[in-house]
């Protein structure tokens, strides 16, 4: 195995800090009478918006991650229906450093299924709100990332895959 090319690569460790390793998310495209739920976020200062969307928590499946983020910056619960696709981003890096962080972003689609307007949203949520997919497009200089209008956009096209490419492993 010491001739092995890829050795060295298997031998690395993640713990070591050796790999490199992407922020996970999910996101969800939600569509209710032609109109897509968006949320109102402030990030950085700024207003921006944003699917419902959120970090994968440890052991928590990516589908259920989906839902979970929907509720928690909607307070919409939500069936998911498919898998929309994988996404790769690497945001800018900012002029004081920050930034650069790399993404790797799951997106679905689901059907609402029931609002707690009484539910407290996640910390930066502004609100919830309801749009066409052309008032996202016009105001794509709101969007967190390049990322929202690329899920909205591959939804639009038709594009759909099974829920269960996402699988969760036991």
């Amino acid at each position: 195995m010491a001739h092995c090319p890829y050795h060295r690569i298997v031998s690395l460790s993640y713990r070591e800090g050796r790999f490199w390793q992407p922020d996970v998310t999910v996101a969800t495209v939600v569509v209710r009478d032609g109109k897509l739920l968006m949320v109102e976020e402030v990030v950085g200062g700024q207003r921006v918006l944003n699917q419902p969307a959120g970090h994968l928590e440890p052991d928590e499946s990516l589908v259920d991650a989906a839902v979970r983020e929907t509720r928690e910056e909607s307070a919409w619960d939500v069936k998911p229906t498919c898998f929309l696709g994988a996404y790769q981003w690497k945001a800018p890096v900012l002029p004081d450093g920050s930034g650069g962080r790399h993404y790797l972003r799951f997106a679905f689609a689901a059907e609402p299924v029931s609002h707690d307007p009484a539910r407290t949203l996640d910390t930066g949520i502004v609100r919830a709100l309801w749009l066409t997919p052309a008032e996202l497009q016009a105001r794509s200089a709101e969007h967190r990332s390049p990322l929202v209008w690329q899920a909205v956009d591959d939804f639009l096209a038709g594009r759909r895959h099974p829920l269960d490419l996402a699988r969760q492993l036991s």
